[in-house]
């Protein structure tokens, strides 16, 4: 399946680099549209790679021209497809307006979240929940955490319900914690209402994903925080 546009849903950070993730123009019976995570063969994804040849680093939003070379599934992790970095660059194509950005969320809303929330037979979906909160913490070297609590209707997880939710790793999403912190004290909780206040936005909708095994274990983080309109934000990609 070579040479696929692909709308990028997720940039996020990892301890070891970086990870992206966006949705295929095909159809899909549980998550309305076609999820693909563009991933190396061997090593993790780092900024160069997830940059056009001119060096500018793709975005949540962007529609992206990839060289998907052949499915690579790690169950739960079944959308993993290995890509080439190297000698067919990344080429944005596009970037969604707002009105084709709120339809396209609202196209990809996933219709069986549970399949990655409890029986964790996917990894990645777009939810729109019915309750948000916000949890920014800890502003000092080495020691900042996003997170966001969140609500389903019909669907729970134990973490993600919680009042200090599970951890964000959406890189647009921490640069905007970051710039909320500033001057300001160690912990910033925010609910659902006041971030939308904050950013001047109807709506808002959470990609989630599945970490890697470790220990035997499984945790799903946020990785894309999107609203209808987006907002923008500038990210230092020295500081994730």
């Amino acid at each position: 399946m070579p040479q696929e546009e692909m709308l990028v849903m997720a940039m996020t950070r990892m301890r070891s680099g970086v990870c992206t993730a966006g949705l295929l123009r095909q159809r899909h019976e549980r998550s309305g549209l076609r999820w693909v995570r563009p991933v190396k063969e061997h090593g993790a994804l780092l900024l160069g790679d997830v940059a056009t040849a001119e060096g500018q680093v793709l975005s949540c939003g962007d529609v992206v021209r990839l060289n998907l070379l052949r499915p690579c599934p790690e169950p739960p992790h079944c959308e993993d497809w290995i890509t080439d970095w190297v000698y067919q660059r990344p080429q944005i194509v596009g970037h969604l307006d707002d009105e084709r950005w709120s339809r396209s969320l609202r196209l990809a809303c996933d219709r069986a979240p549970e399949d990655i929330l409890g029986q964790q037979v996917r990894s990645l979906c777009l939810v729109r929940p019915e309750a948000v909160w916000a949890i920014f913490s800890g502003e000092t070297p080495g020691r900042y955490e996003a997170r966001l609590g969140f609500q389903l209707a019909g669907v729970s997880h134990p973490s993600a319900s919680t009042p200090q939710g599970i951890p964000v790793s959406d890189i647009k999403w921490r640069a905007l914690g970051r710039d909320w912190l500033a001057g300001r004290p160690a912990t910033l909780r925010l609910s659902g209402e006041e971030i939308q206040e904050r950013l001047n936005v109807d709506d808002i909708y959470l990609a989630v994903g599945l970490t890697r095994r470790f220990e035997g274990r499984i945790w799903p983080l946020v990785i894309g925080v999107h609203t209808v309109p987006d907002y923008t934000m500038a990210i230092n990609y020295d500081h994730l």
